[in-house]
């Protein structure tokens, strides 16, 4: 597939290893800042992970002034203002977000309003409304796989209207991420499988889609490689710092793959299934890969055939005649998905949610057919079409 013009952009700088953390100072002088604010949730805290982040800026003279540590899992504008009022008040110049999806959005979007003023986060919900550059910002990711250390894009609840706002501006990237594999040591196994697949997901789309490029495909492929490489011995050996970074670093890859090239109808279904039946994201997009694959089949089969390099290596892929590629690729990620199924119950059904009822799906159908990601899905999706993969991934 030749490309006449496609962009690919990615100015996040990227801190990774095994004592990324102690870095932190020297990036926040680098930039000037004197006083930043650590904006967190409670488990977070609670788990410990705060205290490297806090003894480096401390041993180097940087004054931790706030630490916001109540951040929810469905963050909501009223908090976002909360926080940026304290931000105002303790005379803070910059924010270190360290979490999860939800603890980043409650960041970049602090950071727009910091930066901007005023209260009402909401007006600037949208794409390319901030137009200049925000306070210095930066992320430590406490799970490996939404990628939205490297993202451009924020979504908070506005909860008085009960809608997602989304926010979208190269502005809203972080200057910097920090993949230390000490912040995902003490994730618990459903979790670890579930955001590693949601890593798996983004490159495995970002490689069949649409808006694919070459520059995508390298980051895309060797994301591919890392997580088939690394997950399962991280799943029975929990404590794997090595291991652990590699899913790290494969959630990043793969957050800058498809931020560059986008994704397709897993991730339209996995919203709507998300917002309907409140399942976790990256549960959804395990449930959903295999029979969206399965769907978009004949329109990805070169690239998806391509994928089996990295997700089972040279011999197998080697072995396979070319024509049969495509579908052992399917076979290996549903041959993953049995093991952590087997480790951890990861549900690889709707029905296996225990979440969801049949007589959802409708529903779940119409919404995934409204979402932005379903544009640069390779294959056109009818209502019907939706609605079939929906039932296939039923039971």
């Amino acid at each position: 597939m030749t490309h006449k013009y496609y962009e690919f952009f990615c100015p996040v700088k990227v801190i990774a290893g095994k004592s990324a953390l102690e870095h932190i100072p020297y990036e926040l002088t680098g930039l000037a800042a004197k006083r930043p604010m650590i904006v967190t949730d409670k488990g977070v805290r609670a788990a410990g992970l705060l205290d490297p982040v806090i003894a480096a800026c401390e041993e180097s003279g940087l004054e931790i002034v706030t630490i916001y540590d109540d951040v929810p899992p469905d963050s909501s504008t009223t908090v976002v203002r909360d926080i940026a009022g304290i931000y105002r008040r303790e005379k803070c110049d910059s924010i270190i977000a360290v979490g999860g999806g939800s603890a980043i959005d409650t960041g970049k979007a602090v950071n727009i309003l910091v930066s901007e003023g005023g209260d009402d986060i909401a007006k600037y919900s949208g794409a390319g409304v901030i137009k200049h550059p925000l306070k210095p910002f930066f992320v430590v990711p406490t799970t490996a796989g939404t990628g939205s250390e490297v993202t451009a894009v924020a979504v908070i609840t506005d909860e008085t209207k009960g809608v997602k706002l989304p926010f979208t501006s190269s502005f809203l990237l972080p200057n910097a991420a920090i993949i230390d594999p000490r912040m995902t040591l003490t994730l618990p196994p459903h979790i670890t499988a579930a955001t590693a697949m949601d890593a798996m997901t983004h490159a495995v789309e970002a490689f069949t889609c649409m808006a694919k490029n070459p520059l995508s495909d390298a980051y895309a492929t060797a994301a591919v490689k890392k997580v088939s490489q690394s997950l399962l011995s991280v799943m029975d050996n929990p404590k794997d710092v090595d291991g652990r970074l590699e899913i790290a670093q494969a959630s990043t890859m793969a957050g800058i793959a498809f931020s560059n090239s986008m994704v397709g109808l897993v991730h339209a279904l996995g919203h709507a299934t998300g917002a309907i039946c409140h399942l976790p994201h990256g549960l959804c997009m395990s449930l959903y890969l295999p029979y969206v694959l399965e769907y978009n089949l004949e329109t990805i089969r070169e690239p998806l055939g391509d994928l089996l390099l990295p997700l089972e290596g040279p011999e197998v892929f080697s072995a396979t005649p070319a024509a049969r590629r495509a579908e052992a690729s399917i076979s290996a990620l549903r041959k993953l998905r049995d093991q952590l199924h087997k480790r951890c119950q990861l549900p690889r059904t709707l029905k296996e949610t225990g979440k969801v009822t049949e007589d959802q799906l409708d529903q779940i159908a119409e919404m995934a057919l409204d979402d932005g990601a379903i544009m640069f899905n390779p294959k056109e999706v009818s209502l019907d079409d939706a609605r079939a993969v929906l039932q296939r991934a039923w039971a």
